[in-house]
């Protein structure tokens, strides 16, 4: 449905994608004409004539737009499928670019600092989402995660820890039997248990956080969550190094999910 709401989306989502203002409201109002004048759209996008014929040399050049050169000029937006696969291309491009740019960066040495006491805070729950999977994979003898908040076990973390190494110790807490009992039929390798660990959960009303996840990987790196019940917002701190105290007190809480075999306090 054409709303004001939709529209408007649309034109921010162009923005992020890297279209200038007046090239995304072109754009987005030709989606809306079949075919259109720099009139028409200029009525329609409130872009003014002269900065929409800028525009459409812009959206032309990306791929986005094509003209046809009557009198006066009119212009029509690619399929939406054309137009999705092309902004996907130039986007995974960017990123390709920035990558190996960054990657060719030499380092600047700073100041040495022993690993033993690393802990980094972190925002955002995509952001915690892809530093998660990435411990997940780097893992090479033993993963213990407890799920403090049912939404996060989503599809992609189901699929990353069935794509654990069969050797790899794979242990899963919940705070729940429900919780534990839907992990269990999600990550059949795992070993499941049921946390003990309500407390993680906040039920005082003047609570406003509750633990979203604790994850401990071979028994050095720790990542732990919290989460806003209203806003769904996911913080977190990130920790490594074997001597770290916020992998000690973790692991100790821990305890009743661990291997006793591989416990080094054993």
């Amino acid at each position: 449905m054409d709303t004001p709401e939709n529209v408007r989306e649309a034109i921010e989502v162009l923005q992020q994608l890297g279209l200038k203002e007046y090239e995304a409201r072109c754009f987005v109002g030709l989606t809306r004409l079949n075919t259109g004048t720099a009139k028409s759209l200029s009525d329609l996008t409130e872009v003014p004539r002269t900065r929409v014929y800028d525009a459409i040399r812009v959206l032309e050049a990306k791929g986005l737009v094509e003209i046809q050169h009557s009198s006066p000029q009119k212009f029509r937006a690619v399929s939406l499928e054309e137009a999705t696969e092309t902004l996907r291309d130039q986007y995974e491009d960017r990123i390709e670019r920035l990558h190996d740019s960054l990657g060719s960066v030499s380092a600047v040495d700073g100041e040495k600092e022993s690993p033993i006491q690393e802990v980094w805070a972190m925002n955002g729950r995509q952001a915690i989402e892809n530093r998660t999977d990435e411990l997940l994979e780097t893992a090479t003898e033993e993963i213990v995660l407890v799920i403090g908040d049912e939404s996060l076990l989503t599809e992609e973390l189901v699929a990353t820890l069935n794509d654990v190494d069969s050797d790899i110790e794979l242990v899963i807490g919940a705070l729940t039997e429900p919780l534990q009992s839907r992990v269990q039929v999600a990550v059949p390798d795992a070993t499941t248990f049921v946390s003990g660990l309500e407390w993680l959960h906040g039920t005082d009303a003047e609570d406003e956080t509750a633990i979203g996840r604790l994850l401990l990987v071979d028994r050095s790196t720790i990542l732990v969550s919290s989460i806003i019940p209203d806003t769904g917002k996911e913080q977190a701190i990130f920790g490594e190094g074997f001597g770290n105290g916020l992998v000690v007190i973790a692991r100790r809480l821990m305890a009743q999910g661990l291997i006793p075999a591989r416990d080094p306090t054993n």
